[in-house]
């Protein structure tokens, strides 16, 4: 027998943890599926699991670590009813109410759930270079965030990877904390608009190692320096460095629901009016369809606003089905 929930949230990061907090004040009984550790993506707590420490979160002023902030809004989502699965959603129904929801093997009856609403609060993962030294120095001065994490780097060298506007705002933020910011990128030109280009070249702290990839990051405890390699004549070289950003761009995590949500060509949700998606009854939030701000704090108003659409429309259906009968 399927399960049945009348709401389940696929995600617990700042999003999916803060529409729980409020389902389940609602009395909703809210179930989270909250991801796989081994998983890549949408793995339990979101992004800030792999976050050291959190200093632009209100209500911590002397900051916080990434994974007690996460663990503290779970406590709090558990202490007014939400429950939570460590499991990943692996294949969804949006086509008919009750919705249905596949964990594991899609195909068994035991992995199956219902729901009468669901909020999407997969987020989206940054892309990275793939190297196991950037892997081990995340949160140790190898960074995708420069909103979140330059403020440690004040009178600091930086690295950041990129050449798309991405890459040049990134650099942009840097520079008014780091002494030295150095773009490197595999071309010989910017693939960023010309505005943010022109701001680029006039920023005196910015440099540029162009047709150059980084290929490893050294350092024992820290970002020491990285490895650059000419991408034409595949020289070796070390560059010097207290921190490495990596802004080559980022990736929601909207693969389950291709075919039954709207998306834009990026693959991030539509939503709208509030959070809604274009399928009646299915919310989203956080970063799975924000790529402007990408920031905990607005994941988390995001994920409120979820919740308060959700009680709402679960409210108007049951008034509707009171007047029918």
């Amino acid at each position: 027998m399927a399960r049945h929930r009348k709401v389940i949230i696929l995600g617990s990061g700042p999003a999916g943890l803060t529409a729980a907090i409020y389902t389940a004040r609602a009395d909703l009984e809210p179930l989270v599926l909250e991801g796989e550790p081994s998983s890549t993506s949408d793995q339990p707590g979101g992004q800030l699991m792999l976050t050291t420490e959190v200093e632009n979160f209100p209500g911590f002023p002397e900051g916080i670590l990434g994974p007690e902030l996460m663990g503290s809004m779970r406590s709090q989502a558990t202490r007014f009813g939400a429950t939570f699965e460590t499991v990943k959603a692996s294949r969804v129904d949006f086509s008919v109410r009750p919705f249905r929801i596949w964990v594991g093997d899609p195909t068994t009856e035991d992995s199956t759930y219902v729901a009468d609403s669901v909020i999407v609060a997969t987020g989206a993962r940054s892309l990275m270079l793939g190297l196991d030294s950037e892997r081990r120095l995340l949160g140790h001065g190898v960074s995708t965030c420069a909103t979140c994490d330059g403020f440690f780097f004040r009178d600091r060298k930086v690295v950041v990877v990129g050449g798309g506007d991405s890459a040049v705002e990134e650099a942009l933020f840097l520079s008014k904390f780091a002494s030295e910011v150095i773009i490197v990128h595999r071309r010989k030109e910017l693939r960023a608009s010309k505005i943010m280009q022109d701001r680029a070249f006039r920023n005196s702290k910015l440099s540029f190692r162009w047709d150059a990839a980084v290929v490893d990051v050294l350092g024992e405890d820290k970002v020491e320096a990285v490895v650059l390699k000419d991408v034409n004549t595949g020289e070796l070289n070390e560059l010097a460095a207290d921190g490495l950003f990596v802004a080559i761009g980022h990736v929601p995590n909207t693969d389950l629901f291709k075919g039954q949500l709207t998306m834009e060509e990026s693959g991030y949700l539509v939503t709208g009016p509030g959070s809604q998606t274009n399928v009646e009854g299915v919310f989203a939030c956080g970063d799975v369809q924000d790529h402007v701000y990408r920031q905990a704090i607005t994941a988390a108003g995001s994920g409120c606003t979820a919740a308060i659409d959700t009680e709402r429309w679960l409210e108007g259906q049951e008034h509707r089905k009171a007047l029918s009968d």
